[in-house]
Parts: C-alpha cells; sequence; structure tokens
C-alpha cells in the first residue's frame, strides 16, 4: 500500500515523460479514456452556497443533508492536494470563470443580465436592482462566488414600500437559489474527446451551472474556438456528465438513467458522427435501474484500470445496452444481449474483472453505495481516489492489486456523489 502523500509517478518516470507532457500544454480538452495519467482536472471547492441550504429547502436542492461548511473545505482542500502530488494541475471552476469575466469586459453585462433570467427574476423592477447589485461587485471572482452563493432580501437593501410582494415577504427569503451541488463538477459538462457536451441538466436548479461552462468555452482565452461542443446547454433534452464516461477513443459509454434521458442520446450520436472531427465509432447506451442510489452511471459502475471495473453488485441482471453506430448520414441501435463482462471484453479488447462493492454482500453494499464505494476517481491506470468510509470497498480495492488513495468524506459525503463526481478531467495522456 502506497501512503497518502507519496507521488505516484516516481521522479526519474516524471523526467522521462516530460517530452510527451509539452503536447498537453498547448490542448484545451483531450479525455479519451477513463484511466490514462490524468494532467488536469477541473474542482470546485465549496462555498457559502452550503450555507444558505435549509431544511426546506433540500429537496428543491437536491440534497438529502447538510454539509458542514468548513470541514467540507477542508476535506475538499486535501482532494485537491492528493491530486496535486500525484502530478495533476488542478484548476478551479470559480478562478476560470472570474479570469472569463476579467479577460472580457464587455460580457460581464451580458454574464449579470443572463444570470438574472435564469434564476426565474421576471419583473422588471427586480431586475433592474439585481443588475445593480451584482454589477456593483467590481471584483470578477466574488462576483462569480455570489452569483453561486445565492441571495436573499435582506441583503440587497430595497424598500418594500413599492411593493406588496417585497411587503408580505420574510427578510430572509431567498430571491436567488444557491447552486450547492457545484461542487460536483462531473455533471455540467462532459470532456469528450477533443471536445465537450455542455448538458441540459435534469432540474432546472442544476441546468444553472451550466452557464459558467458555456462562458468559459466561448469566451476563456484558453479554451475560445478551441473546443469541440458535442451537445448543448439549449439542446431539448436533459443529459449529465456522471453518465458519460470514456472507454477509449472509439468508443463511448453513456447511461440511460434517472438524469439522462435516451433522446438525449440520439441527438448526441447524430451530433457526433456527424462532425468530421470525431473519432467514436461506437456510443454505448447502458440502461440502469432509475433511483437515488443509481443516479448516474459513474454511482454504479467505473472503470479503475486496463481491465479492471467497480460495480454495484445491484445492476447485475438489470442492465440492458445497446450499441448505436453511425449509417448512412443516420444512426444504427441494436441490443446487446450479453454479459456485461462479456460486452466490455469486446471493446477492450482483453478479459476484465468486476468488483462488486463491498464485495457484494447485500447490507455493506448498500450502505457503502449510498457514500458512493463505487465512484471513484482513476489518475492512471490502477491508481484511484476514494473516500475513506467505504472500508470494505477499499480492502476489496487493495486486494485486487490495486493503490487506492484515500480522501476523508464526513461531510463531502452528504451531497451523494464521489471523488469521480467531483472532478472534471480536462487532460488525460495518451
Amino acid at each position: 500500500m502506497i501512503s497518502i502523500g507519496r507521488p505516484i509517478i516516481e521522479k526519474a518516470e516524471v523526467k522521462h515523460k516530460k517530452k510527451k507532457r509539452r503536447r498537453f500544454d498547448m490542448v484545451a480538452i483531450h479525455v479519451t479514456s477513463e484511466i490514462k495519467p490524468l494532467k488536469k482536472v477541473l474542482l470546485h471547492r465549496p462555498g457559502k452556497e452550503l450555507l444558505n441550504l435549509t431544511p426546506d429547502t433540500l429537496e428543491r436542492l437536491l440534497f438529502d443533508d447538510i454539509p458542514f461548511l468548513p470541514v467540507a473545505q477542508k476535506e475538499h482542500d486535501r482532494f485537491a492536494e492528493i491530486l496535486k502530488e500525484n502530478g495533476v494541475e488542478v484548476v478551479y471552476l470559480e478562478d476560470l470563470m472570474a479570469e472569463t469575466i476579467a479577460s472580457n469586459p464587455e460580457i460581464r453585462e451580458k454574464f449579470i443580465k443572463q444570470y438574472i433570467i435564469e434564476a426565474n427574476i421576471h419583473t422588471e423592477r427586480w431586475k433592474k436592482i439585481l443588475f445593480n447589485f451584482f454589477d456593483s461587485i467590481t471584483d470578477p471572482k466574488e462576483l462569480v462566488l455570489k452569483t453561486m452563493e445565492g441571495l436573499n432580501l435582506k441583503e440587497v437593501h430595497v424598500s418594500p414600500e413599492n411593493s406588496l410582494v417585497d411587503l408580505v415577504s420574510e427578510s430572509d427569503k431567498l430571491i436567488i437559489d444557491p447552486m450547492p451541488n457545484l461542487y460536483f463538477t462531473r455533471d455540467p459538462f462532459a470532456s469528450v474527446g477533443d471536445g465537450v457536451t455542455l448538458n441540459k441538466m435534469y432540474s432546472i436548479t442544476r441546468n444553472r451551472e451550466t452557464i459558467y461552462a458555456e462562458y468559459i468555452f466561448a469566451y476563456h482565452p484558453e479554451y475560445k474556438g478551441q473546443v469541440e461542443k458535442w451537445y448543448d446547454r439549449y439542446d431539448e433534452f436533459h443529459i449529465e456528465g456522471g453518465d458519460v464516461l470514456n472507454i477509449n477513443e472509439h468508443t463511448l459509454a453513456v447511461g440511460i438513467s434517472q438524469r439522462t434521458c435516451p433522446e438525449a442520446i440520439d441527438g448526441l450520436a447524430h451530433r457526433i458522427f456527424n462532425n468530421p472531427k470525431n473519432k467514436i465509432q461506437r456510443i454505448l447506451a447502458v440502461n440502469i435501474p432509475n433511483n437515488r442510489a443509481m443516479m448516474h452511471l459513474d454511482t454504479v459502475f467505473t472503470q479503475i484500470d486496463v481491465d479492471k471495473f467497480t460495480v454495484h453488485p445491484g445492476i447485475y441482471g438489470a442492465l440492458q445496452v445497446f450499441e448505436i453506430t453511425p449509417k448512412d448520414g443516420d444512426i444504427l441501435v441494436k441490443e446487446i444481449n450479453d454479459k456485461l463482462e462479456n460486452i466490455l471484453e469486446k471493446y477492450i479488447g482483453r478479459k476484465v474483472t468486476l468488483i462488486p462493492c463491498a464485495g457484494g454482500d447485500r447490507i455493506a453494499s448498500e450502505r457503502e453505495q449510498w457514500n458512493d464505494g463505487s465512484n471513484t476517481l482513476c489518475i492512471a491506470p490502477g491508481v484511484i481516489i476514494v473516500y475513506d468510509r467505504n472500508d470494505v470497498t477499499n480492502k476489496i480495492l487493495r486486494e485486487q492489486g490495486l493503490t487506492v488513495l484515500e480522501m476523508p468524506s464526513a461531510e463531502l459525503s452528504r451531497g451523494r456523489g464521489g471523488p469521480r463526481c467531483m472532478s472534471m478531467p480536462l487532460v488525460r495522456e495518451d
């Protein structure tokens, strides 16, 4: 077992790979695998948006409990440290968005106005009030963080005498909801090859999160004009990044889940196959059970080595898999009737091992599945970051020869998402 603080790639190996690394310094997005060495990743450090969670808003904001922010931030900082200790460049959503605004003063007004509309503010009076409030925040990062945090009535300092609605509203009423799910950066967009799916998300409260990626890819100096868009947040049907897995350069897997619908996968397939820059030859649509514990494909099924996958025992015998391929400008869909391990073997080209969460023990697997025991972040073949609380699963993974790097998870896990959910790879080596 390798200690948490020890970098996985030894110095001699890093030196040997320097020439290769230079190539990836020049690309904006490049992800063709779930397991190849991770070079650059996007995170969001949990912020004051979590302080605007209340028991009454939990269901609407898709949380089961309220994380304690100071501890959640310490846990997240340790997550970032583990990544950096292992040679991964960490960038933050809030920083990229702040840089986008700072480098393009002309889009500041456009962003604020669009944000207000997407926050479901309809009256002209309140559009003007809120625009003036946000426009008065001169520091770009402070502005971005405030849009993530949400806003209540007492912060705006307006007289209620001019509005019956304001007069009968409590002073601490939320005018704009927070975005507490933002630390799950896997979902608003997904890196696929040299492009992204900029997602239309399942719920209104989470679909607002994709505004930041929209502006970063359109206006940030490192990404403007450099990123293919395989799907758009303005498309009709919902899809989320937790359902998108890069099997290899030619094979993409997408879950049909609680939050990704088959119509979206059809649309994604047409968009990918009709783009001449695309290298993907097939999409595997994987139909998983529709429930809170299995909300995305990556909560039940994650690749962790060249020939190993973690799985939730509850999906055995419950999966439908469809292969989507291009045909004469259209798509061809056919169901694959076989065991999951045989399907994976066909597309990976080698025998695979499925490692069940908690070894398949019913009670332990249900408990650890709830805490994302199958949701691991692979940073190199056989090297994975996991939550420390899933001790049964972690022990089994080590017995399978994997290098398991544990991160603290008492508060972060309350959001129902693991290390993979909290990270969006931007660049992996080939």
